[in-house]
Order: C-alpha cells, then sequence, then structure tokens
C-alpha cells in the first residue's frame, strides 16, 4: 500500500481534534466528559459535511433502500435522518430513527418531517439507546421489519454480539438487513494499516473503527438453535472503489428465514 494512501486518515484526524480541542477550551469541564466532547465534535461534523456525505452516497443508498425496505424501519446511527429521503413513504408505516447523541435530534425531525414522516401522527420515532440495546428498542416500537445500517457498525459496542441480537430478536422473520459499511480489506497490507490507525481513528470519530470484518459478522449471523438466520442474501462492492483505501466498502442486503 502506497504511503500516501495509508496517512490518508491524518488530514481528518486533525480536523475533528481541533475542534475537540476547541471544545474543550471554550469548556474545561468537558475534559470530564470525553463522550460528550466526541459528540459535541461529530455534530460539527454532521451540520459542516453531513448532505456531502449523503450526496455522495446517493446512487447506493437509494439502490439499496427504495425499493427493499418496508413496514416499520430502523435505521441504525440515525445521525441527520438522511435515510428518511430514500424511504418509499407508500411501502414504509414507519421510520424509527436510532440515534445516542441527542443533539443530532432536532435535524432528524426536519429531515423525516420533509420525508413526510412527523412524530405528531405517529410515523416517526426518534430513539436514543444505542443499537446494542435491543430490550429498550424491542420495548419502544417491537419487533421491525427492515433495519438500516449507514456507516454505523463500524461503531457499535461488542459488534458481533449487538449483530446477532439485532436479526434475532428485533427483525421480524421474513424481514431484510440493508447495509452500506466500511470494513476491513481483504488485502493484507490494507487491512495492517487500518489496524495500525484504528486506536487514534475511534479516538476521534465517536468509537469508529476501521478494521472490522462487519460483513462476515453479518453473513454467518446464526439463529438460536446455530443454524443459518438468513434465507437469502447478496453482497457487493462500490464502483471504481481503489483498492488501497482504508475505508473499504460493502453494501449488502438480507433476508430472514420466515
Amino acid at each position: 500500500m502506497k504511503l500516501s494512501a495509508a496517512l490518508g486518515f491524518l488530514p481528518h484526524f486533525w480536523f475533528v481534534l481541533r475542534i475537540s480541542i476547541r471544545a474543550v477550551m471554550l469548556s474545561p469541564s468537558l475534559l470530564l466528559k470525553p463522550t460528550l466532547v466526541s459528540r459535541i465534535s461529530m455534530t460539527f461534523v454532521w451540520q459542516l459535511f453531513g448532505n456531502a456525505l449523503d450526496e455522495n452516497g446517493r446512487e447506493v443508498k437509494a439502490d439499496l433502500m427504495t425499493q427493499s425496505a418496508h413496514g416499520l424501519v430502523l435505521d441504525l446511527g440515525a445521525g441527520h435522518g438522511h435515510t428518511a429521503n430514500y424511504l418509499d413513504r407508500d411501502k414504509v408505516t414507519k421510520y424509527v430513527a436510532l440515534e445516542p447523541n441527542t443533539l443530532m435530534h432536532p435535524r432528524i425531525r426536519e429531515t423525516a418531517k420533509a420525508a413526510g414522516f412527523e412524530e405528531a401522527d405517529g410515523s416517526l420515532v426518534i430513539l436514543s439507546c444505542g443499537a446494542e440495546d435491543t430490550e429498550s428498542i424491542l420495548s419502544s416500537v417491537g419487533a421491525v421489519d427492515t433495519i438500516v445500517s449507514v456507516l454505523t457498525l463500524c461503531s457499535v459496542p461488542s459488534p458481533e454480539l449487538t449483530i446477532t441480537s439485532l436479526v434475532r430478536d428485533v427483525l421480524k422473520p421474513g424481514g431484510v438487513l440493508l447495509y452500506f459499511e466500511h470494513v476491513r480489506s481483504p488485502r493484507d497490507d490494507v487491512a495492517w494499516w487500518q489496524k495500525l490507525w484504528t486506536p487514534l481513528w475511534q479516538l476521534a470519530f465517536g468509537g469508529c473503527k476501521l478494521d472490522r470484518p462487519t460483513h462476515v459478522w453479518i453473513e454467518d449471523a446464526l439463529n438460536t438453535e446455530g443454524n443459518r438466520i438468513w434465507k437469502e442474501g447478496r453482497r457487493w462492492g462500490l464502483k471504481d472503489e481503489p483498492e488501497e483505501h482504508l475505508w473499504w466498502h460493502q453494501v449488502g442486503k438480507y433476508v430472514k428465514m420466515s
């Protein structure tokens, strides 16, 4: 892997680090609240770049979600709620935005409302728990027809257990899991750099890890009897994405056994 590609994360890292330092300088008590510092930084990043990031993935997300998402949709790590823009309102009865960073919630409401989902009529629910808290999800909305994960499973705690709990307990039989994630590269040299930089990267970007084989964990998910949980599924990569890339993406659609 070329050194220039391996060091490609540094500008992003220093940008977020400067935001965090500035937040602490303005309010020194934040030194005792690292999670809040991370959330403030990520909120600022999303305000600046959220729409551009969404636009860059528009074609992929439209292809992934618009035809397949249906019924009650659970959006993991909703951010500003951009997923709502790709949902067919005639097919989706309720949009559940799961976003632990409550500073993002006002923007979720704005984005969802523009797409036809509102709390007032029950078509929008915003949850502040994490994806690993399946008990809270089930007690709030019950089982769901569709789970959507866009650049989120890279940062959830206990990822294998979280993925298993979500698809076993939260996703209905016959339901669909749709994901668009950056994952561990199949190239050993790239994966080496991903592993090297992950401790730094996760400090700046809310626990995001560069070296998770998320796609493998999803494909290998088993039911409570130890059998394959998926009736069918496929995954694919991004068109023209370079192999020497610290953020190697995979996209997938999986249907749970009925």
